[in-house]
């Protein structure tokens, strides 16, 4: 039993201890405290922005950082693909304001390049916004723009093999020069020049190259489900929609592409049953 002295001896001890204890947290605290919190750029709340799709937030920030900052490449990159978001979040029956922003798209790559020709997101983005107008122009012109996007893709895989915007466009641009037949190819070259070549297989390549970077793009999951199903492999086809579904939304076309999934997925089992 503790004496009423003990008892005192023991009580100041402990005392002592949360004293010292306490002493040793506050300069803890007060370092913490004094940390200055680290201040985000105008052009990163540009970003966020962006992949709130609050694309009218975007743009502006993008556009006054620009205004102050004219020689800035990379306010040009991300204001192409602020563009291209723009036009993709118009519905497809609006060709003419979507045209329009793949356009601006365009002016901005192209002056991000001349700026400064090293940078693979500068070609990255004008491929993209070449491949968005291609749909709206003739023949000779769309394989005259095929030739120029894959070139461009070319130049920005070769500044950074790792750009995955640039291996899923290379994707699209093999899946979509498969679909053009040994005739046709053939008659292309003889009256209107190359036409492009891609098959199958390196489209899916690209496809999985760029899911291995970022796993979260929904487009990479349903153009490569899409490859699957041309091939007859419906198992593989929905097992990717399928992880496609739990994908977060980052652009405004995910939406249409995850209805067009959801409708394929639907197609898929009732034929297997």
């Amino acid at each position: 039993m503790l004496t009423p002295k003990k008892y005192r001896s023991c009580s100041y001890r402990w005392i002592y201890v949360g004293i010292l204890s306490l002493s040793t947290l506050i300069p803890v605290i007060f370092t913490e405290a004094a940390k200055p919190k680290r201040t985000v750029s105008p052009v990163e709340t540009a970003d966020e922005a962006l992949w709130q799709m609050n694309y009218p937030k975007a743009d502006s920030i993008y556009s006054s950082e620009l205004r102050n900052n004219p020689c800035n490449t990379q306010l040009y990159w991300k204001l192409a693909r602020l563009q291209i978001s723009l036009g993709e979040s118009i519905p497809p029956g609006n060709s003419e304001a979507r045209m329009h922003h793949y356009r601006k798209a365009a002016e901005y790559a192209r002056s991000c390049i001349s700026l400064d020709s090293t940078n693979a997101k500068g070609h990255t983005w004008l491929a993209a916004s070449l491949g968005m107008m291609a749909d709206k122009i003739g023949m000779k012109e769309k394989l005259k723009r095929a030739n120029e996007i894959k070139r461009e893709l070319d130049i920005a895989l070769r500044l950074n093999p790792n750009d995955e915007t640039a291996l899923s466009m290379l994707g699209s641009y093999y899946r979509e020069a498969s679909h053009i037949g040994w005739f046709k190819r053939m008659v292309g070259n003889a009256f209107i020049g190359e036409v492009p070549k891609g098959n199958y297989s390196l489209a899916e390549k690209s496809f999985r190259k760029a899911m291995s970077i970022d796993s979260r793009v929904i487009r990479n999951y349903h153009e490569l489900a899409l490859i699957c199903i041309e091939n007859g492999n419906k198992e593989e086809a929905i097992k990717l929609m399928t992880a496609a579904l739990d994908k977060p939304i980052l652009i405004e076309s995910d939406k249409r592409r995850l209805e067009e999934m959801r409708g394929l997925l639907k197609q898929l089992s009732t034929t297997k049953e």
